[in-house]
C-alpha cells in the first residue's frame, strides 16, 4: 500500500470515527422532561403583585394574544434550512434583541390580559445566547409569568457552514392576573430517529383564579412540525383534547392557544393563493372533526361564518419574505362553550419580527345563568 493510499485511508477512518462519536454524543445527550412537571410562577419584575382573580360578577372583557417568536431570528430577511432555505442561526445578538423587543412592544400596545409566547430561547447557539424570556419580562414588568421548557437540545452540527448548535427553548405565559398550579405536559413524539429533529414537545397549563370558583385554564400549545407523522400528530391532539374535556367537565373555562402547525382554516392555500399545493405535513388542514364537543376553533368558526378576511399567521420560510411567499393560518385559539368569543383576528405585523404574526382574541366568561 503506497503512502498516499495510507493517508487517504487514515483520513476516511478518522472521519468515520468523528461521525460515530458525534452520533453517540447526540444520542447519549438526548433526554425528555417528565410528564406532569410542576412549573414555577415568576413574580412581576415591577414588584406589584398581579390582580388576585377575575371578578366574575363584573364580567370584564379580557384579551389573550398568541405569538410564535421564531427564536428572534425569523425577520423578513431570514430563511431556514429545514424549510428549503439556507439560514440556520440569527444574524447577530443585536438582531435577536431587536426582533424580540419589536414584537414584544407591538403586542404590549394591544394591552393584552394574557400572552402565550412560543419559540422563546433562553440559551441558544442559534439566537446568540440572548435570554428572550428575560427580555419579554422587562417589556411586561407587571405580569406574572411562567416558562415551560420545550427542549434542551444537544449541539446540532448542521448545516456544516453554520451549525444550528445547542438550544434551550420553550414557551412563556404572561398574565395580568395571578397564576396558580402551572403544569407542563409532555406530548407524544416519535420513538424513531426523527425524535432528534422534532426534539421534545409539550404544552403548559396555567390556572387563573375566578371569583366564582371555576378557574380560567390557559393552555399554551406548540404541536409538532418536523419529523412527526400523522399518527404522532393525532396522538398529540388526543392528549390535548382529553385535558381540555376534563377541565370543561369540571366547569372550568378553557382556552388553548398557540401554534398548531396545521392549517387552522383548512383552505389557506386558496385564501392566500399559495403557489405550492403539495404542502408539508405541518401545513395540512387540521383535523377539525377531532375537536371535542363543547369547543370551537376560533379561526375556523370565523371562516365558516363568512367573516374571515384576516392576514395569514405564518409564512413560508424557504426564502426571505417579499410579500409573495405562501402563507397559512396556523396560530389560533380553541375555546370552551362557557367562553364568549367577542372577536378574534390576526395582528398583521407583515412578518417583520417573526415568520408568524400574532393573533388576538377578546372574550368574556359566560355566567351560569
Amino acid at each position: 500500500m503506497n503512502k498516499a493510499l495510507k493517508v487517504l485511508l487514515g483520513v476516511v477512518l478518522a472521519a468515520v470515527l468523528v461521525v460515530a462519536l458525534y452520533v453517540a454524543y447526540v444520542m447519549l445527550s438526548y433526554y425528555r422532561l417528565d410528564d406532569k412537571l410542576p412549573l414555577e410562577v415568576d413574580a412581576p419584575l415591577g414588584g406589584t403583585p398581579p390582580t388576585a382573580q377575575i371578578d366574575a360578577s363584573a364580567n370584564p372583557q379580557l384579551k389573550v394574544v398568541t405569538a410564535n417568536l421564531g427564536f428572534g431570528a425569523y425577520n423578513q430577511q431570514f430563511d431556514f434550512f429545514m424549510d428549503g432555505g439556507s439560514g440556520s442561526v440569527a444574524e447577530s445578538a443585536e438582531v435577536v434583541t431587536a426582533d424580540i423587543n419589536g414584537e414584544g412592544e407591538a403586542i404590549k400596545a394591544l394591552d393584552p390580559t394574557f400572552v402565550l409566547f412560543q419559540e422563546v430561547d433562553v440559551n441558544g447557539t442559534r439566537s446568540h445566547f440572548v435570554d428572550q424570556y428575560q427580555l419579554l419580562r422587562k417589556i411586561f414588568p407587571y405580569d406574572a409569568t411562567v416558562f415551560a421548557q420545550n427542549y434542551d437540545s444537544p449541539f446540532l452540527m448542521w448545516p456544516l457552514y453554520a451549525p444550528h448548535g445547542a438550544n434551550k427553548a420553550g414557551m412563556a405565559t404572561f398574565s395580568k392576573y395571578a397564576v396558580e398550579d402551572p403544569l407542563r405536559r409532555s406530548l407524544p413524539i416519535s420513538d424513531s430517529f426523527s425524535k432528534f429533529l422534532d426534539l421534545d414537545r409539550c404544552y403548559s397549563i396555567c390556572r387563573i383564579p375566578v371569583s366564582d370558583g371555576k378557574p380560567l385554564v390557559l393552555m399554551n400549545v406548540h404541536l409538532s412540525a418536523y419529523g412527526a407523522d400523522e399518527s404522532i400528530m393525532a396522538a398529540q391532539r388526543r392528549m390535548l383534547f382529553a385535558d381540555m374535556e376534563a377541565e370543561l367537565a369540571a366547569g372550568n373555562y378553557v382556552i388553548a392557544g398557540g401554534d398548531f402547525n396545521h392549517d387552522m382554516i383548512g383552505v389557506s392555500g386558496e385564501v392566500y393563493q399559495n403557489k405550492v399545493q403539495a404542502v408539508e405535513s405541518w401545513a395540512k388542514p387540521f383535523d377539525f372533526d377531532s375537536v371535542p364537543y363543547g369547543f370551537t376553533v376560533a379561526s375556523k368558526a370565523k371562516y365558516d361564518a363568512g367573516q374571515f378576511a384576516d392576514a395569514a399567521t405564518c409564512r413560508d420560510a424557504g426564502r426571505p419574505y417579499d410579500g409573495t411567499n405562501d402563507r397559512w393560518v396556523m396560530d389560533t385559539f380553541i375555546y370552551s362553550s362557557n367562553i364568549e368569543c367577542i372577536s378574534c383576528e390576526t395582528v398583521d405585523l407583515d412578518f417583520a419580527y417573526s415568520d408568524h404574526n400574532p393573533v388576538q382574541m377578546t372574550f368574556q366568561l359566560k355566567s351560569e345563568g
